[in-house]
């Protein structure tokens, strides 16, 4: 949070000052600068039996005449103020970040929005498909954000997740005629934070902002996290525990255990044991995943069978073997090798 050297209240009562009673009275309540929340046209339309253009009218009258006046001129090192600052934060900047960062009072956060709406330098780019509602003060810097931003949604992968860092660099690597002014980590995060396409998960990884893996809104999302994260295959005991610690989220370990099962995303490998199917593990019990090995591999030693199927399955050895006794499924040849029946 940045402290002001210049109060916006008081900034605010003197360039109201300027404007006849009504007109004064509708910019206080479209902006909220009354300890309330900004009023809409027609709202205000109907507290004084006027229509909604004919506010708005007003409201663009009282602007205009604000800007012209000399309390607006006594009043630009405030301007220039925000101006500078949103230069510090890249230039531009999404509302919802730049007012937090400004003040956390609602109010104030109200003024300072009068302040932009009201100054030249600041340009309000409104929320649209691929970006939140962001100010700016910089449009050459702007474009090559936007662009930036596409070109690097447009290289994601729909399931794709990747480190901070990682992204970091590729969204940098895309911004080559970018000022150095601007080349840090903390303005590129700023940036990625604009977007509405890309967006980052509870455990910091990015990725496309519609994708489970990063609005992880289910047991089934959190559980795929936790097993990612973890790299290797998890009990679904640890995997409930891991959920509650990571999230803060109640997982119940059957709930748990119930959820995997249905999701494709999900392989059991031995008992408990949930792996990611995007790991290479086949689906099915022990039979089927020895018939898959044979199946791609022709016949195989009992000991070649044992160490693929152990790579795929987390099970005593022994199960292998009694699996192999089936007649029904697999055979030996006269070299003593296993294959299909």
């Amino acid at each position: 949070m940045v402290i002001l050297s210049f109060k916006p209240k008081q900034v605010s009562k003197k360039l109201l000052l300027v404007l006849p009673e009504r007109a004064k009275d509708v910019i206080a309540k479209r902006f909220g600068l009354n300890n309330d929340e900004g009023m809409t046209l027609e709202a205000i339309g109907n507290e004084y039996s006027i229509t909604r253009e004919r506010v708005r009218q007003i409201e663009n009258f009282a602007l205009s005449a604000i800007r012209k006046s000399s309390t607006y001129k006594n009043e630009q090192p405030a301007f220039k103020e925000l101006e500078d600052l949103i230069i510090s934060l890249g230039g531009v900047v999404s509302e919802d970040e730049l007012l937090p960062y400004i003040t956390k009072d609602h109010e104030i956060q109200n003024h300072v929005n009068f302040f932009l709406v009201l100054g030249e330098p600041f340009v309000k780019h409104k929320e649209d498909e691929h970006f939140k509602h962001r100010w700016a003060v910089d449009s050459e810097i702007t474009n090559q954000v936007h662009d930036g931003l596409k070109k690097l949604y447009a290289s994601l992968a729909d399931d794709e997740l990747v480190p901070e860092n990682e992204i970091v660099k590729r969204f940098l690597e895309s911004l080559k005629d970018v000022s150095e002014r601007y080349r840090n980590e903390e303005i590129t995060k700023r940036w990625l934070s604009m977007s509405k396409k890309i967006a980052r998960n509870p455990l910091g990884e990015w990725g496309m902002a519609d994708s489970p893996n990063v609005r992880a809104r289910g047991m089934r999302d959190y559980a795929f996290l936790v097993i990612r994260r973890k790299g290797n295959p998890m009990h679904f005991t640890e995997v409930a525990k891991e959920i509650e610690k990571l999230f803060g989220k109640k997982a119940h370990t059957a709930t748990c255990h119930n959820e995997l099962i249905k999701d494709s995303r999900f392989v059991l490998v031995g008992r408990g044991l949930y792996a990611l199917s995007n790991w290479g593990y086949a689906g099915g019990v022990v039979r089927d995943v020895v018939r898959d090995v044979l199946r791609k591999n022709g016949a195989l030693t009992k000991q070649e069978i044992i160490d693929k199927v152990l790579k795929e399955r987390y099970v005593k050895p022994n199960t292998i073997l009694v699996n192999l006794q089936n007649p029904k499924y697999f055979k030996k040849d006269k070299s003593g090798r296993y294959q299909l029946a």
